[in-house]
């Protein structure tokens, strides 16, 4: 049996991508789903890459995913329903108390108090 990794190599415009790497014996990659709320996504792909042994995966993240909230969708080998990977999206309202949402408001309203700050010594010279 081989062993299997998936590692998640960018998440980019809704797609998820990454690459599966088998090691020890094997004669083709496990096969891997994609869940989200107990669910199987359909859409995953899977394709051979330049390398031995390695697989490129693809999700094309469903429009349910965006929703309100921390949705999580794992990535999982069918065969032995082991969690491979997940893919977590934060959204909504519950950023409202996030650190990060809070420092990316915090930056607009810096930029803005720039401005008016630049057009106040434009218009007083």
């Amino acid at each position: 049996m081989a062993d299997c990794t998936l590692t998640k190599t960018r998440l980019a415009d809704g797609v998820w991508q990454g690459i599966l790497t088998l090691s020890g014996e094997f004669d083709a990659p496990p096969p891997v789903r994609a869940r989200y709320l107990d669910q199987e996504l359909d859409g995953l792909e899977m394709r051979p890459d330049d390398r031995p042994g390695r697989y490129t995966l693809r999700l094309e993240l469903p429009i349910a995913v965006l929703s309100d909230g921390m949705q999580t969708v794992l990535f999982v080998n069918a065969e032995t329903d082991e969690t491979l990977a997940s893919a977590t999206i934060l959204a909504g309202d519950v950023l409202a108390e996030d650190i990060r949402a809070e420092m990316d408001l915090l930056r607009a309203e810096l930029d803005m108090l720039k401005k008016a700050f630049r057009r106040h010594c434009v218009e007083t010279t």
